[in-house]
């Protein structure tokens, strides 16, 4: 079967359903499609008849099937015998290195951070006498679920019909290229590589990244100038070797859902062609409107799809200084002492009135023509009721971002979709999840929903869920992290086709509210949303 015959809706070894095309070069197709037996998404890639290395493609991808690093990609099935062959992976959804530096670099330590994790990962694979050998930043990917995963390892130089008689050397410059890409948002690798723009170099030699970008250690400049022979240092071997010198910088922990964050960034070198003009900074938001979220384009090769990026960090306005104010009505020095006399002489009569007037009062409250016959004082609600309660209203979410609790890596590829409309005021909302086994995910996640950004730590009384669906169990947690299983639970309810209302007794505060399936309701086993509202008070 050709692949120019393969049409969305075919099935392949009676239970692989291809969903969506996602790229097709040199004589092959990579899917997006679903495993129905397993009711999980899947990466297929087919083959054209012609293609000349279809066999060594396959054995490739049963090597790679043997790999137990949950960081790189994992292998479920591979076939060559039928009409059509195919390889079957694990769809990863997440962010490529590319597409997070579609802004701006990545801050250093988080930087080395990631790369630390990919270094390891490739060391798992060279351990295992595997390779990759066409490292790209769309090949390392910050998935959803907060995880590093590296996709393509074993296959992807049959692919591309690489060799190389120094693997590991050739995969510590790829991941040398990568870390110096996630530091200076420039590739120094061939142009089809990547989209980035070029690194500035001299004599074919790419300058070295302090000299591209400032703020960047001496450490960790002379990492990235060992891998790609820039200078005199001497070269690192090994992915296993990148590893152990990136353990010894400065490395930042790097968040779980919300990306990797961007820092703002720092002036060029002098010695560096002139950099694309950074974006003007964002006015701060106005206090009644919704943070409006800039969303980089995402790059199409990999099987990554692609999550919100970091949120931009939100400033508020600084309060206005409060008025000047003095309890003097003149200098203290100066002239003008008959003024002086003067507002002495007032404020003693003023004193006079007043103690005249309180008399007067006490005397009607006690004596014995008051209104209280036991000759008693009323309280004065005035001087001892507490304030009143601010009003519970409705809380606007500042942005949103998929949820899971994901088990043995599995990642669901739905919920990242038509996000937007579970919190656009409308109850008929398109966010769903895949279809399950069963009501308990299938053993591949204990909870699927979203998570509610509102801005700030918010007082929340309630939140309202519309869902379509009336089995399986909706949850509400609410704090201060991004990590759903680091919330409060306050409370959870059965869905029942309409609008339930989750009441958190007593009010919980957080900036995080997560409305997840814990269960799924029963029939195709797949969670929907339509609207989701929060209740409550701003702090």
């Amino acid at each position: 079967m050709s692949t120019s015959v393969i049409e969305p809706g075919t099935r392949l070894a009676g239970r692989y359903r291809l969903e969506e095309r996602i790229s097709d070069s040199g004589g092959s197709s990579l899917w997006k499609a679903i495993d129905e037996i397993l009711a999980r998404a899947v990466a297929v890639r087919t083959f054209d008849p012609e293609f000349p290395r279809i066999a060594e493609a396959v054995t490739s991808a049963r090597s790679a099937s043997r790999l137990t690093d949950p960081r790189l990609t994992q292998v479920f099935d591979a076939d060559d015998s039928g009409e059509s062959a195919y390889i079957v992976s694990e769809w990863v959804a997440g962010e490529t290195l590319e597409g997070m530096l579609g802004k701006a670099p990545l801050e250093p330590g988080r930087a080395a951070t990631l790369l630390y994790e990919a270094s390891e990962a490739l060391a798992a694979a060279h351990a295992a006498g595997l390779s990759h050998l066409c490292l790209t930043p769309r090949d390392l990917v910050w998935t959803t679920g907060g995880t590093v995963k590296i996709l393509g390892v074993a296959t992807d130089a049959v692919l591309c019909d690489r060799e190389s008689d120094d693997a590991a050397a050739e995969d510590v410059r790829g991941l040398g290229r990568m870390l110096y890409a996630a530091l200076t948002a420039h590739w120094p690798g061939d142009e089809d590589g990547s989209a980035l723009p070029a690194a500035p170099a001299s004599d074919d030699v790419p300058h070295a990244p302090r000299q591209v970008q400032a703020g960047i250690s001496h450490a960790i400049d002379a990492i990235v100038c060992r891998c790609l022979g820039i200078g005199t240092g001497e070269p690192l071997a090994s992915p296993a070797e990148l590893a152990k010198a990136l353990r010894g910088v400065p490395r930042t922990p790097l968040p779980l859902f919300a990306g990797l964050g961007h820092t703002p960034p720092a002036a060029p070198r002098q010695t560096a062609p002139p950099r694309r003009p950074a974006a003007p900074p964002s006015p701060p938001p106005a206090a009644t409107q919704p943070h409006q979220q800039h969303r980089a384009p995402a790059p199409e090769p990999s099987a990554a799809s692609h999550v919100p990026p970091p949120r931009a960090q939100r400033h508020a306005a600084p309060p206005p200084p409060p008025p000047a104010t003095s309890t003097r009505t003149t200098p203290t020095h100066g002239h003008g002492g008959p003024k002086r006399q003067t507002n002495r002489a007032l404020i003693g009569v003023a004193a006079a009135a007043l103690t005249v007037i309180v008399g007067l009062g006490a005397w009607a409250l006690s004596g014995p023509g008051g209104d209280d016959p036991k000759g008693g004082h009323p309280s004065d609600n005035s001087q001892t009721s507490s304030p009143p309660k601010p009003s519970v209203v409705k809380l606007v979410p500042q942005d949103i971002d998929p949820a899971e609790r994901p088990v043995g890596g599995h990642l669901d590829g739905t919920i990242g979709k038509n996000l937007q409309t579970v919190i656009d005021g409308r109850p008929s909302g398109a966010w769903e999840t895949q279809s399950y086994a069963d009501a308990d995910f299938g053993r591949y996640s204990k909870g699927l929903g979203v998570l509610l950004d509102m801005g700030k730590p918010v007082k929340v009384a309630s939140v309202k869920v519309s869902s379509p669906v009336s089995s399986g169990t909706l949850q509400v947690r609410i704090g201060d992290s991004q990590t759903p299983t680091d919330l409060q639970r306050v409370g959870e309810q059965t869905p029942t086709g309409g609008e339930v209302t989750i009441t958190a007794n007593p009010q919980a505060t957080g900036r995080y509210v997560v409305v997840w399936f814990t269960k799924l309701p029963s029939g195709p086993f797949k969670g929907k949303l339509g609207e989701v509202t929060v209740y409550g008070t701003a702090g």
